[in-house]
């Protein structure tokens, strides 16, 4: 374990060796699941880079004493700069890469990572959400991603490749962070004291994906019971789409009902994605278990799944994947749902996708 963080090892040791053989790169790009802790990883890395306690060309953990450390740790860090998406925001704006009109290149992230360091020898800036870059802010970027000031480190977050431009991959180093393993999930949840009991934290695990923000949401009594009740309702017997539009409508609604004012959108929305994931995650079950092969360990405590033929649950698995992605181009939620479930019913109960599935695809 590095710094508090579990189930990396293999990046931690990629950064080592790159360290140690100076051979760190300018720009990555962190891609991987939601909550498996490449926010966290980044901040401690920065940290160990900026270290002033650090030898040269080794990454080890930091001194927590110095006042590189000390500022740090508090969140104003002078080499530092964190650039993520702002509260009730769809996209990351331009403003914050090069600021806004008034003051284009005089401030923002390429203004400031391009200054000397006022501590050390290096600059991190940390991109989040890097799936909401737009056109605009993703072109801000790239002569900063192309000509890196000397000593700066780019690190932009995000979830998949297919969610970045292609000339934000072709000019940095993925680095891939997979699915935590159920052991660590639960553990971390009785750590976070997220929940009491080492049952709810086994059986919170098991249906987490490998990500400790779907395992936190999940926590929520209410929505575990509602997963467990639709779990059931996906395969070829007992699949009724006018019934599940029904019960997802009401249940993606009444996360608008509980948030604060200004947020429902984003809950609605955040509640739809994970419905969403939980049954893509529920369908590659389904083809793992149609191969007789072992599933891998994000899925391997999810209750069993009805074994289905490859091209059924492969189809299924694309239906849950495409409406991920329509719902980030902001598809209208109802209709999504709607055409979702349309789809799966075609798939499920038919055995293959209709073409009119097929084209909506």
């Amino acid at each position: 374990m590095w710094q508090g963080i579990d189930g990396h090892d293999s990046v931690v040791e990629h950064f080592r060796q790159s360290v140690s053989h100076n051979r760190l790169a300018s720009s990555y790009l962190f891609l991987g699941p939601a909550g498996v802790g490449k926010r966290l990883f980044a901040g401690q890395l920065a940290q160990s880079l900026l270290c002033g306690s650090q030898a040269p060309q080794q990454l080890a953990a930091p001194c927590d004493s110095c006042e590189s450390c000390r500022l740090h740790a508090v969140g104003n860090h002078p080499d530092v700069d964190v650039v993520s998406l702002p509260a009730g925001k769809r996209k990351l704006p331009i403003k914050l890469f090069v600021g806004d009109q008034a003051h284009r290149h005089q401030e923002g992230l390429c203004h400031n990572v391009s200054l000397r360091p006022m501590l050390g020898k290096r600059r991190v800036a940390i991109i989040d959400d890097a799936d909401h870059l737009t056109t605009e802010s993703s072109n801000s970027l790239l002569k900063t991603l192309e000509e890196p000031p000397p000593g700066a480190v780019l690190i932009l977050i995000g979830t998949s490749r297919a969610r970045q431009l292609p000339t934000i991959v072709s000019r940095t180093q993925v680095i891939r962070f997979e699915p935590l393993a159920p052991e660590i999930v639960r553990n971390l949840l009785l750590q976070k004291e997220i929940v009491a009991e080492p049952a709810d934290a086994e059986r919170l695990a098991s249906i987490s994906g490998g990500s400790m923000e779907r395992a936190s949401e999940l926590a929520d009594a209410q929505l575990g019971q509602w997963w467990e009740r639709l779990l059931p309702q996906l395969t070829t017997s007992r699949f009724d789409s006018r019934r599940l539009t029904t019960d997802l409508t009401e249940f993606v609604n009444q996360a608008g009902e509980e948030a604060k004012a200004g947020e429902e959108a984003n809950d609605r929305r955040r509640r739809l994605r994970l419905v969403f994931q939980l049954a893509g995650g529920h369908f590659r079950q389904a083809l793992f278990a149609g191969c007789g092969a072992r599933p891998p360990r994000s899925l391997a405590g999810l209750p069993p799944a009805e074994p289905s033929t490859a091209e059924t649950a492969l189809a299924a698995i694309d239906c849950c994947l495409e409406a991920e992605i329509a719902l980030d181009r902001y598809a209208n939620q109802a209709t999504l749902l709607e055409c979702w479930l349309d789809d799966l019913a075609d798939i499920l109960v038919a055995g293959s996708p209709s073409d009119r599935a097929l084209k909506r695809r």
